[in-house]
């Protein structure tokens, strides 16, 4: 991956690699899950304790290949006195955020119906390089698993992969994980191993075969994005089934931990990540990204990118608007073009419809504030609240410097800076008195265009301000 963040942590619809192999473990309900950890533990254990803290984790202290790997967990597992009964053990890759609780079901219940000592989850592909190949005998059960790097010419040809998925019977794996050797390619311990171990005790290994995309691993940042994509259709294609409409599902992203009702519209270019939830009727996008954000009934969002926002029913916000994070839109509230808003509350109906900055108020229902008008909440070392009360005008390009309070009814004059409490009903004006400087322009930008612009204006007032000298006009 070429990267500070370990493999399996990277980022696939809003969950890790290895967050979506325990979802997927999860849906079968294991008695226990191990998850052995190796390069970078320490984040690795850290990321399992906060999304799974009933998982297991043990320490590969040498990559001594996958064998090595289930050797490991089993041993930990006998060190914490937990036995290993008849089965299924299964052991899955942490780097394949592809794979189905469903997947895993079918796996458990051919290992079950076939009694054999080994299930393989297995998969054909076009192109199988860098997988092992599932060799099968005559009567085509499957004899041997071949890494890519220690198959000949014809063994290479197989088109039917190992998934590195597995059902084990857990005594028979224990007694062939101890009979494991290093006599390959990378002088590893491999899991492939077991298979023709097994066949060579005469035991049933059986084979699952799945959809390829189920086993695909990640393994750069290429395949992360063609695992993003595919994870992508999946979950569009669910909501869509559910009564969601995509105008554009190419370019609709959507984490899995997004819930929309039935009814909601989502246009071109847009991201749902984290918990974001939408309520019926309502429209998103063009050109919006949500992060944890909750969208009522009805409410219409465009080019908007918000976090950890509350936006009500019916309301309307955008475009261009950006809701940082404690921002609430009451119901039929609007946050409008170029309007930023912070940990504020905007009460029913009340409007902030351009160009302004909100941060740190309440505002109370039915009031407008004005164009370019400005929240000035901090003042170089704190923040301080505003308090607008209802059914206030905001005059355009006003500075509420808080800690300030507007009453219910009041209004404040354009261009207006409010350093003090305005009682209900009253009218604020907090600006100077206007004086005209006359012939400033031409005093003092002598031969400008301006200068010779207000010359031929006054030369035109002067000609209309002259009396008439012709006798048929009244004087």
């Amino acid at each position: 991956m070429k990267s500070a963040t370990p493999k399996v942590l990277h980022p696939v619809a809003g969950r890790s690699l290895l967050g979506h192999v325990i979802e997927a473990a999860s849906a079968v309900e294991p008695h226990n899950l191990v998850v052995v950890v190796g390069h970078a533990r320490e984040q690795v254990v850290a990321h399992v304790e906060e999304i799974a803290p009933w998982a297991l984790t043990v320490v590969q202290e040498t990559q001594g290949g996958t064998g090595h790997a289930v050797r490991v967990a089993l041993q930990d597992l006998e060190r914490r006195s937990i036995p290993i009964s008849e089965g299924p053990v299964v052991v899955l890759t942490g780097d394949t955020p592809l794979l189905t609780g469903s997947t895993l079901a079918a796996l458990l219940l051919e290992h079950e119906s076939s009694s054999s000592s080994a299930t393989v989850l297995t998969a054909r592909m076009a192109d199988p390089t860098g997988y092992g190949r599932i060799v099968r005998d005559a009567d085509g059960r499957i004899s041997a698993i071949v890494e890519d790097k220690d198959c000949d010419a014809e063994q290479r040809a197989i088109d039917e992969i190992n998934s590195g998925m597995y059902a084990f019977g857990g005594p028979s794996l224990a007694a062939c994980l101890g009979r494991l050797t290093t006599d390959n390619s990378q002088g590893e311990e491999y899991l492939t191993d077991v298979v023709g171990l097994m066949r060579s005790d005469g035991d049933v290994v059986a084979a699952c075969l799945t959809d390829s995309a189920e086993i695909m691993g990640v393994n750069d940042r290429e395949q992360l994005a063609l695992a993003a994509r595919i994870m992508r259709d999946r979950i569009n294609s669910r909501w869509m089934r559910s009564g969601v409409s995509m105008l554009d599902p190419d370019s609709t992203w959507l984490d899995v931990d997004v819930d929309l009702a039935s009814d909601v519209t989502i246009r071109p270019q847009v991201t749902l990540r984290g918990p974001t939830s939408v309520a019926t009727g309502a429209m998103i996008g063009p050109g919006t990204t949500l992060t944890s954000c909750e969208v009522g009934e009805g409410a219409e969002v465009i080019h908007t990118w918000a976090e950890l926002a509350v936006i009500g029913e019916r309301a309307k916000v955008g475009p261009f608007t950006f809701l940082r994070p404690g921002t609430v839109l009451g119901t039929a509230a609007k946050a409008g073009a170029y309007v930023e808003i912070k940990n504020s509350v905007i009460g029913d109906g009340a409007k902030v419809p351009h160009l302004s900055y909100v941060g740190d108020a309440e505002v109370g229902e039915g009031s407008n504030i004005g164009a370019a008008t400005v929240f000035v909440n901090y003042d170089g070392v704190a923040k301080h609240r505003t308090v607008v009360g209802s059914q206030v005008r905001i005059g355009s390009d006003t500075m509420l410097v808080a800690p300030v309070t507007i009453g219910d009814g009041a209004y404040t004059a354009a261009g207006s800076v409010i350093t003090d409490d305005v009682p209900p009903g009253a009218m604020a004006v907090g600006r100077a008195r206007q004086r005209n400087i006359e012939d400033w322009v031409e005093r003092r930008r002598p031969g400008s265009a301006a200068a010779e612009a207000a010359a031929r204006a006054k030369s035109a007032t002067a000609l209309q301000d002259q009396p008439s000298t012709d006798p048929s006009q009244p004087a």
